[in-house]
């Protein structure tokens, strides 16, 4: 790849990242912030490997398999890490399973609906379900949304799609 065309492509990221500041405008929080890079961070490493491996000639793994591993080391992460900031959660769950038994049909749902995400992440969205997400906010959680935010995330969103367009141009 030539220097031009690296340059082209990680100069698509700078109005992404200018869409972000402008939609977190003034509820910046440093803590908030530092969460938010160790998550990207975390995905992004995610991502990495999960191209990997679902290109590697030598591991032949499809997104049905490589979600089959995934899981299971998500719950062996996740379950430690909420026994240890959330630890009345457990107790919490079993109460309102008691008062009320479909509490465990609920569950039972978002974990359903957290599988087809993922499923959906591997197979075709990607990214695209963050933009998804927004709008189900906005729409079904009547979440707040003020001008700069919009403008903020239709630079962000509209600089993600040419920054994929100039990542593929550039292959």
């Amino acid at each position: 790849m030539h220097l031009v065309e690296i340059l082209t492509t990680y100069d698509a990221l700078v109005p992404v990242v200018t869409g972000i500041i402008i939609t977190v405008g003034p509820s910046f929080h440093l803590f908030g912030f530092i969460m938010c890079v160790g998550a990207t961070a975390g995905r992004a490493l995610k991502t990495v490997l999960q191209g990997i491996l679902l290109s590697s000639e030598d591991e032949k793994m499809n997104s049905m398999n490589l979600l089959r591993y995934m899981a299971p080391m998500a719950v062996i992460l996740l379950v430690p890490a909420t026994l240890i900031m959330e630890r009345e959660a457990f107790g919490l769950v079993a109460t309102l399973a008691r008062e009320d038994p479909s509490f465990i049909w609920i569950l039972l749902c978002n974990s359903s609906m957290a599988y087809f995400v993922n499923l959906t992440n591997f197979l075709v969205l990607g990214n695209a379900k963050v933009a998804v997400a927004v709008v189900v906010s906005i729409l079904v959680f009547r979440n707040p949304v003020t001008f700069m935010g919009m403008l903020g995330y239709g630079i962000t969103v509209a600089r993600v799609v040419l920054y994929g367009e100039a990542k593929k141009r550039s292959k």
